[in-house]
């Protein structure tokens, strides 16, 4: 009974607001740590991420606008180090389709450039490589929002499908990946719409 109760509730609210002429602001921070005992060797790593998006709500149900990632992790292997920092920016295509006024699914493409950059040091501190690389990147991500209050949401998804291209510098390798991850990834971010 308090299903069909929450049901009726939810169909008597209708369909969400229509935004038109919004701006969107949202996207995720995370935070990673890990350490795992060789018995000789101790790895531990730490690695921190935040990609945020602004876009402008063009219609109802379509939104376009500009994406950005920072990503940074530092590996300890009992002495040596590597640090890994990585720069993404590209723009943003969302399509969204709302199913109450709280609840709305969307799917995100989105496409840019990234680089990354590594360097590994000694024992002792001191630099022994740097790699670099630069390449392109598009993905596609459906997703969940959950309207909070007054444009203030949440967004889950669970994957998504993408293809990335790195070149490496100083004759180094070209690598293409392709992946297809639903059900291997869980990413919760915020979102506001003003």
């Amino acid at each position: 009974m308090k299903k069909m109760l929450l049901i009726l509730a939810l169909s008597v609210f209708g369909f969400a607001n229509a935004q038109k002429g919004t701006i969107l602001v949202g996207g995720n921070i995370g935070y990673n740590s890990q350490n795992v005992d060789y018995g000789v060797v101790d790895i531990k790593t730490n690695s921190f991420e935040f990609s945020p998006k602004v876009g402008y709500q063009l219609h109802d149900n379509w939104t376009v606008g500009g994406e950005f990632g920072l990503e940074s992790s530092k590996q300890n292997n009992g002495g040596s180090e590597s640090k890994f920092n990585s720069f993404k920016a590209g723009a943003f295509v969302r399509y969204t389709v709302p199913l109450t006024e709280t609840f709305s699914v969307f799917a995100d493409l989105g496409a840019g450039f990234h680089n990354q950059k590594v360097k590994n040091y000694d024992d002792e501190g001191d630099l022994l490589s740097t790699t670099k690389a630069d390449g392109l990147y598009a993905g596609v991500t459906p997703a969940l929002f959950i309207n909070m209050k007054k444009g203030f949401g949440l967004n889950f998804s669970i994957g998504g499908l993408g293809y990335e291209t790195l070149s490496f510098d100083n004759n180094g390798p070209d690598v293409k990946s392709f992946y297809f991850n639903f059900g291997k990834t869980i990413n919760i971010g915020v979102s506001k719409n003003f």
